[in-house]
Formats: C-alpha cells, structure tokens, sequence
C-alpha cells in the first residue's frame, strides 16, 4: 500500500510531499494502526472547512491518501491521530536510514512538478 501526504500552501506557497510503500508485512504492521485510527469517514465538508468564519491565508493544507482513502485538511483540523500520521509520515521519510523507495522505504519530494528532488 502506498501512503502519502502532501502539503500545500504556507507563506512561500510551496508544495512538499513525503510518500512510504508499505510493502512488507513489517512495513504494514507499522502503518496500518496509524491509518484505521484516522477518521476517514467523518471529515469536515468544504462548509465546515472554513467554520469560525476567519480566514487562515497562508496556512498550510494536506492531502493524505492511504491505499484507496483520501482526505483533505486544513492544517487546523490535522490533530489527534492525523497529525500522528503525518509526522510519522514526515519522519520516515526524512530519516536517512530508510531504504529507497523500490525497496520499501520512504520517499521525499521537494519539486513541484512531483519528481524527486
């Protein structure tokens, strides 16, 4: 299954995306409690996503996909186990120890057009 995040927006309006393949069964072991403990099917609608009436410009939005889920989050709303997520995510894939991509491991990419940087 691949996992991956991908974060937009901020001051400089930059994109950055952190990706794992979890291929093995070790490698699903670790990621598939993080992903069920997210609340896949109770996600603020587009209405809610600005609740509170004050716009946030320049905050960050994030784009999780796991295997055939998909969610959508401003940076307000990536608490509990979403944000669990993501820093595990952040975290694997900016480890230097982890294998390459092909193998199992993390990915990082910087470019905008989605290529590894």
């Amino acid at each position: 299954m691949k996992i991956t995040v991908q974060r937009s927006g901020g001051v400089a309006g930059m994109e950055r995306v952190w990706s794992v393949q979890a291929v093995t069964p070790d490698d699903r072991d670790q990621w598939q409690p993080l992903i069920e403990a997210c609340p896949w099917d109770d996600l603020p609608g587009p209405a809610a996503a600005g609740a509170g009436g004050i716009p946030q410009p320049d905050r960050f939005v994030y784009r999780i996909r796991a295997g055939q889920r998909r969610a959508t989050l401003p940076e307000r709303d990536l608490v509990g186990p979403w944000r669990t997520l993501v820093d595990s995510m952040r975290a694997a894939a900016e480890s230097p120890a982890q294998p390459e991509p092909a193998s199992g491991g993390a990915d990082t990419r910087d470019r905008p057009d989605g290529q590894p940087g």
